[in-house]
């Protein structure tokens, strides 16, 4: 709660005057849009009534170009908005004493394969997209997170189906976990049966001794035999997952494969993606990312400092 609170000052003081600023240019932008539309209609109506060449092409051809300039300055604005915006959160996270440098790369994503290894999904994602790809160190722990969209193709039908949408993140954990973990959000139990076979089928099974009730209620856990699923899922760990997932709406997937660790959150929409015809000064647009990756991290922090 109080990093919370923090984050609501640093928001005031130092993200929303950048934000104040990037909505002066976002105006500037739309209203030169605005003007040069209206002027090529004008001209067009011109070259309608007059039916003169030269005269439209001497008007049309430069608003025409312009209008193309100014395409292309809004289409860069939207692509440096979001960056811009995450590098004045990761400054704020990172100032935390347990968190070393944090790195963005607004194109990079983790691969398809350390996708595939969480054994979340079984699916061999023929459609894989990602962005937003975050690097850093937490304690003794290096990780890495994303953006992810990953659909597959419907046997059904002539379709892409929705396999998983949000973020991403994986961490390599210093010393061997033994067995594997599952941690699937029990609503979307008939969309994860795959997962759950293909789980058994390397041992797993359901487990719920030693689980809060509350837990078990919104998750199924599923662990090979040599694995400690208390050790690992804590009563505080199982608290911070249930309360995040009934404050966010957002599902949480979790799994320990031996030494790496695996989380997903999902989000249907893109985060931090700018608008144009509307103000994208609101707290509430950077908190939801904000409190998504933060998330994330205290996980990997709670790891880090526990085992």
């Amino acid at each position: 709660m109080r990093r919370k609170e923090e984050f609501r000052l640093f928001y005031n003081q130092t993200i929303h005057p950048e934000l104040l600023r990037l909505e002066r240019k976002r105006k500037r932008l739309l209203f030169l849009f605005v003007v040069s539309v209206l002027l090529l209609c004008a001209a067009v109506f011109i070259q309608i009534y007059l039916n003169i060449l030269v005269v439209s092409l001497i008007l049309i051809i430069p608003l025409g170009t312009y209008l193309s300039y100014l395409l292309y300055r809004i289409q860069r604005f939207r692509s440096t908005f979001k960056p811009h915006v995450v590098n004045l959160i990761l400054d704020f996270i990172d100032d935390g004493l347990n968190f070393g440098t944090l790195k963005y790369d607004s194109k990079r994503f983790i691969e398809k394969d350390r996708f595939i290894a969480s054994h979340i999904f079984a699916t061999k994602a023929p459609f894989y997209q990602g962005e937003d790809f975050i690097s850093g160190k937490i304690g003794e722990l290096d990780f890495e997170m994303c953006e992810l969209n990953v659909k597959e193709f419907s046997k059904v039908r002539n379709r892409l189906n929705y396999v998983f949408r949000g973020i991403f993140l994986h961490t390599t954990f210093n010393l061997p976990l033994r067995g594997k973990i599952i941690v699937l959000p029990r609503e979307f139990k008939q969309y994860l049966s795959r997962s759950i076979r293909a789980f058994n089928s390397i041992g797993g099974e359901e487990v719920e001794d030693g689980l809060d009730d509350r837990f078990t209620e919104s998750f199924m856990t599923f662990a090979t035999s040599e694995a400690n699923v208390v050790s690992l899922l804590s009563e505080h760990m199982q608290n911070a997952i249930v309360s995040y997932r009934f404050e966010s709406g957002k599902e949480i997937y979790v799994s320990f494969i031996e030494t790496e660790i695996y989380i997903g959150i999902t989000e249907p929409k893109d985060i931090l993606e700018p608008f144009i015809f509307r103000s994208n000064v609101s707290f509430e647009l950077v908190r939801e990312f904000f409190e998504d990756i933060h998330m994330m991290m205290n996980i990997v922090e709670y790891f880090d400092a526990n085992n």
